[in-house]
């Protein structure tokens, strides 16, 4: 078989990695992740990271790859993605890449070339502080100044992606928007989107989250930090760790951390609307796995 890749975006609870297992069984292929936090060890619950059960029923790729106190950037990402992507089609099979990660999944789509700026920690930490103390909207000005381009894609409220830019900016001197070149892919695709009414969309996120502190998140962020991965780590800034880590630190009571968890999902899932737009004619919208199943059949198929 040739070098193809089926897609599965959407909001976070959307039902992305139950559709792709489901039509993975179905229709053969092997699923490469494209979420930045299932990535992690030890971060099992607060993810929705597929179960052991779930992995052994079809190959899995890209998850547990990473200690939660090691800073995993792009540029690595698209390396663990490329390689799992070339050993699946060597070895004549296809790929789905399932995730809401808009970054993750563009990176390849479109073939982008990021800059290698290694992470700087400190300026991080600094420009982190000054949102905090000041407001995100003095970073996203600052960012108008450089890199003008960026800043127009760029949510202001998106304090990490706005830290990066200015991070590449002051290390190399290149605006990130002059540096993110973009190509055809080497490899035929096909998108599908996840589609649910919002009222839903909602319904389910205060599910999950409800279910994730019931299920043991917050004993999760503590066996974390007992192995000594620091608080302010990149990792535990995951939706739900971090709130647990103000629980576990009685700075909030449990309810409290259960009802901002709830809110920033809401607010991700909205973000993730902005990477995977309904009016984008990449991506076939569809409702459910019988809707799935004849397109993708469809894509896979020889032509003629």
């Amino acid at each position: 078989m040739d070098r193809r890749l089926v897609v599965v975006v959407g909001a976070t609870a959307s039902g992305k990695s139950s559709l792709a297992l489901t039509l993975a069984q179905k229709l053969g292929g092997e699923i490469v992740n494209a979420d930045s936090r299932q990535i992690y060890r030890g971060m099992d619950i607060g993810t929705a990271k597929p179960s052991v059960e779930e992995r052994s029923l079809v190959p899995h790729h890209l998850f547990d790859i990473a200690d939660a106190d090691e800073t995993y950037s792009l540029v690595r990402y698209q390396r663990d993605a490329r390689a799992a992507l070339e050993d699946i089609w060597g070895r004549g099979r296809f790929a789905w890449l399932v995730g809401g990660a808009g970054q993750y999944v563009w990176s390849l789509v479109e073939n982008w070339q990021v800059p290698e700026v290694p992470p700087q920690e400190e300026l991080r930490a600094r420009l982190k502080a000054e949102a905090e103390d000041q407001s995100h909207e003095v970073l996203h000005k600052r960012l108008q100044q450089v890199d003008p381009a960026a800043a127009q894609v760029i949510d202001a409220r998106n304090v990490r992606r706005v830290i990066r830019a200015l991070e590449v900016y002051e290390v190399s001197g290149i605006p990130i928007s002059e540096a993110q070149k973009k190509s055809d892919p080497d490899f035929d695709f096909l998108i599908l989107g996840v589609s649910m009414p919002r009222e839903e969309l909602v319904t389910r996120i205060n599910r999950r989250v409800e279910q994730m502190f019931e299920d043991g998140i917050v004993l999760e962020a503590r066996a974390l930090l007992r192995a000594g991965v620091p608080p302010r780590a990149s990792a535990l800034s995951s939706i739900g760790y971090s709130e647990s880590v103000r629980y576990l630190q009685r700075d909030i009571k449990r309810n409290k951390a259960i009802e901002l968890t709830k809110r920033a999902t809401k607010k991700l899932s909205r973000r993730q609307a902005q990477w995977f737009r309904r009016e984008d004619t990449r991506i076939r919208w569809i409702e459910g796995p019988e809707d799935a199943t004849e397109v993708v059949r469809k894509f896979l198929s020889p032509p003629g």
